[in-house]
């Protein structure tokens, strides 16, 4: 069997993926915090061929676990999302975006990396995000790590070229699914702009109409994109970008062309 590390996997998208492919692989889960691992160890017990530990991506301590597996394929998932307008969001909370879904985010992939290329062979699927194609109000700094994590892939799958190597290195762009993590993201710049904000007067306006375009468009299942990131896994040859539901990804490429 090949062995799969996900990261960032206690439910949503990854849980459905590796309920879909769980027969077929040694997978490694991995969560965030001491809680999750306790919630992800009940619901895989029974599962041999499962096994779950702590990963804190921005940790050196749980990042030195990894060097001692050897990972065929990695799907890099771990990710926050922190909202709030680009004219004030304090500057700690994009840093802190940044640290997770992209700094630590390729620490993780240069240690698996490093035996991918000993081995010559291997599969890096990293997931970015719809958002890191089109601007989103008051997500500017959740979509500028897409972005980058859309960008430094790409750099990554060319530099990659240049040396004997068999790896495959491809990005998976879901659209809104309605998994929690978004509206997370969504409520949680209102602690501090309730508080204090530019926009404190619209406010209101603001949530609501962030909660319609959810209702709106989070009504598509999962397994759209679950079908995609499977293809991934399975396929001997990858595509370089996977996305899904298909008119969320029409409605971007048509932004995408309106604005050039």
């Amino acid at each position: 069997m090949e062995t799969i590390l996900f990261t960032g996997a206690r439910s949503g998208i990854q849980a459905a993926v590796i309920e879909k492919i769980k027969k077929n692989y040694q997978i490694y889960v991995t969560v965030h915090n001491e809680k999750q691992l306790e919630l992800v160890n009940a619901y895989y017990q029974n599962d041999a061929n499962i096994h779950c530990f702590k990963l804190d991506v921005t940790n050196p301590n749980d990042l030195e676990q990894l060097k001692k597996l050897d990972i065929d394929i990695l799907v890099s998932n771990a990710a926050i999302g922190e909202g709030g307008s680009m004219a004030e969001i304090p500057i700690h909370l994009v840093r802190s975006n940044f640290e997770v879904n992209v700094f630590s985010y390729f620490q993780v992939i240069q240690v698996v990396l490093e035996k991918m290329i000993e081995k010559k062979k291997g599969k890096i699927i990293n997931m970015a995000s719809l958002a890191g194609l089109i601007p989103i109000p008051y997500l500017g700094s959740y979509c500028a790590t897409k972005a980058s994590i859309i960008k430094m892939t790409e750099a990554l799958r060319m530099e990659l070229k240049d040396i004997d190597t068999n790896i495959q290195i491809c990005l998976v762009e879901p659209g809104l699914y309605h998994t929690g993590f978004n509206q997370v993201m969504l409520e949680n710049k209102y602690t501090w702009m309730e508080q204090e904000s530019y926009f404190q007067n619209v406010i209101e306006k603001i949530r609501k109409r962030e909660n319609q375009i959810c209702q709106f468009l989070e009504h598509y299942e999962l397994k759209s994109i679950v079908k995609q990131i499977t293809n991934a896994i399975q396929s001997k040859h990858m595509k370089r970008i996977y996305r899904a539901p298909i008119l969320q990804v029409m409605g971007a490429k048509l932004y995408l062309l309106l604005m050039e």
